[in-house]
């Protein structure tokens, strides 16, 4: 019950701040709306590259341009989620070398929720729309044998994308409380590894496929579960079976997250400013 009870305190603490930066940003309608088309369009430059890839070849890596579309849509959907949700937490080593995180223990509310709705950005609500238009193209274009089971894991693999996408947003923000400046280093395990889910397995080095599926799990993001729908051979020979373990790795993710943020919490010590 206490575990349950907190979960609800967050959420609602979450959703509050959230709420009072969306009402500030909303009070500028017209900026809002240019903002969120920018940003749809810049993050809509990453396809654009890939297209213009295709211009050249008909294939990348073996794969055609509706199968990498619904790899790319797949990945950028789920980071997209997470992004908006825990997208502020790369904030976190400013507010420790500034002193102002000791505001935050000394609030009312979990501080993870706290930390994750500060500076909530509604704008990134563009990369999210980019990323299920590109995913709904790749549908409707590429060639599938649907089955019940495909049909099922496409929103799950949708949902347990996102958690793993999180579990890496909050465990880098744990992180910062050790390096202090260490946005950029989480940034190239979040953006980076949506960069990379961008493009087929196989254009990548058989050692870099095993480290994004057995250390940081992020081929379960897309490569696995897409390869099962498009009935390629999963990465590394890996059995068809594992294209369904998404949700049990972004469990797994996010437990060993929740982990490290109430390690680095602990180990956190004031700047006395």
């Amino acid at each position: 019950m206490g575990e349950r009870s907190r979960l609800a305190e967050g959420l609602r603490i979450y959703r509050l701040i959230a709420g009072m930066w969306i009402r500030s940003l909303l009070t500028y309608r017209t900026s809002f709306v240019l903002t969120a088309f920018g940003n749809l369009l810049v993050t809509g430059l990453d396809f654009v590259a890939i297209l213009l890839m295709f211009a050249q070849v008909d294939e990348l890596g073996g794969w055609t341009l509706p199968e990498v579309a619904f790899l790319y849509g797949l990945a950028a959907t789920a980071f997209g989620v997470a992004d908006l949700v825990l997208g502020s937490m790369d904030v976190l080593g400013a507010r420790i070398r500034d002193g102002s995180f000791d505001i935050l223990l000394v609030r009312p509310g979990p501080v993870l929720a706290q930390v994750a709705a500060d500076h909530f950005a509604l704008r990134r609500l563009g990369r999210i729309i980019q990323g299920v238009l590109v995913l709904g193209w790749g549908l409707l274009t590429v060639d599938v044998d649907w089955s019940v089971p495909k049909a099922l894991l496409l929103p799950v693999t949708l949902i347990s994308g996102a958690a793993i996408f999180s579990a890496l947003f909050v465990a880098g923000a744990a992180f910062q409380f050790v390096a202090q400046d260490a946005a950029e280093a989480q940034n190239a395990f979040t953006y980076g590894g949506n960069t990379l889910l961008q493009f087929p397995p196989t254009v990548f080095g058989r050692d870099l496929v095993r480290g994004a599926t057995f250390v940081l799990p992020l081929a379960f993001v897309n490569w696995l579960p897409a390869s099962y729908v498009l009935d390629r051979p999963l990465p590394l020979g890996l059995p068809d079976q594992v294209a369904f373990a998404p949700p049990l790795v972004s469990v797994a993710c996010c437990a060993a997250a929740g982990l490290a943020w109430r390690a680095g919490l602990r180990s956190y010590r004031s700047t006395g400013s």
